[in-house]
């Protein structure tokens, strides 16, 4: 049982727990304070297997825990200091109490927190960070991919701010897997922000849970889905919330689900009022025509139900992002027909 003061002791050093910062049902996250040492980040954020979700797993699922654990710190070690500007570092990791433990770099936050905020407040999504932090976003997913893995769980709580909010990293990769292996896999992320492939996969109304064939296209409509929300102001998109849903009341047999409650068709990833509205909220924080319809195109690709017809690298959606910042105020946002 972790608590607040227990000094917990990694490979390199030591560190003693403050308070807990995030929860998942694969990992607990804490604050501490490394005890000694002369050089180095004294606060930092430990991460331990959530022991508590593993227990409750199925002996031949627990596995999965440990494995989550060790080709997260795997995957972070091999990173050069200079491939860690938009991914969180690893400063030390061990083994507490038989587990894999991890020691990261403390960020001040995450982007759903502060979307929540901005929202409690009134306030709208911040354009000019919103499109910052997806293009921020991108290079951390090409770094991922480049390294020869597929993150497969991109969410705003996954998304760490530094202390002005200038800076974003990518976090957890307790899910990631290898590029190369394209064979069909169990479920892995989070339901709210998946691609068709990723929440329903190709053969998910069979008896099989092995059957989720996923890509590094499979990160880009999560990007896809992370811009609306940003640009929106925290706004979900209506296919995840109701293919999570249909997921979540029974994993095979989802997209069946879905299509019973839709007129026997999978509905679009992006309806046209959602187009409107992204398109709307880029006009009202003062876009030119031209910047709008740019990322309304951009929006539409990274969300393209079928991978083969999302963009094909991190290089595509960087142009389309430089493209949309070379329009952003050189004309009026009035009239979008």
């Amino acid at each position: 049982m972790l608590a607040a003061g227990m000094v917990i002791a990694l490979d390199a050093h030591s560190y003693q727990l403050a308070a807990p910062l995030a929860g998942s049902a694969y990992g607990l996250v804490w604050r501490a304070a490394r005890i000694g040492g002369i050089t180095g980040e004294r606060q930092v954020a430990l991460k331990f297997v959530n022991q508590a979700q593993m227990a409750q797993a199925a002996s031949g699922q627990r596995q999965r825990w440990v494995d989550g654990a060790v080709d997260e710190a795997a995957f972070l070690r091999q990173l050069a200091p200079w491939d860690a500007r938009h991914i969180v570092r690893l400063l030390d990791s061990g083994v507490h109490d038989g587990l894999p433990a991890l020691a990261l770099e403390l960020m001040a936050g995450d982007l759903g927190a502060w979307v929540a905020q901005r929202r409690a407040a009134g306030q709208n999504g911040d354009i000019d960070r919103a499109f910052d932090w997806a293009g921020q976003v991108n290079q951390a997913l090409a770094k991922v991919h480049q390294y020869g893995r597929r993150h497969l769980d991109l969410k705003p709580s996954n998304l760490l701010l530094n202390d002005d909010g200038a800076i974003v990293k990518l976090a957890d990769f307790g899910t990631s897997r290898a590029l190369l292996d394209e064979a069909p896999h169990v479920y892995a992320g989070t339901p709210n922000w998946q691609a068709p492939e990723q929440v329903f996969g190709e053969a998910a109304d069979t008896d099989t849970d092995a059957a989720y064939r996923t890509s590094a296209a499979t990160d880009y409509f999560a990007l896809g889905a992370l811009l609306y929300y940003l640009v929106t102001g925290g706004v979900a998109l209506r296919f995840c919330r109701d293919a999570a849903q249909a997921w979540r009341e029974g994993q095979l047999g989802a997209a069946a689900r879905l299509r019973s409650r839709h007129r026997g068709a999978i509905p679009p990833t992006l309806s046209d009022e959602e187009a409107a509205l992204f398109t709307q909220r880029c006009g009202e924080a003062g876009m030119a025509v031209a910047a709008c319809r740019q990322a309304l195109r951009l929006l539409r690709e990274l969300l393209a139900p079928d991978p083969r017809a999302r963009p094909p690298h991190a290089l595509a959606i960087a142009r389309m992002l430089a493209a949309i910042g070379a329009e952003v105020h050189t004309a009026p946002a009035w009239s979008l027909a």
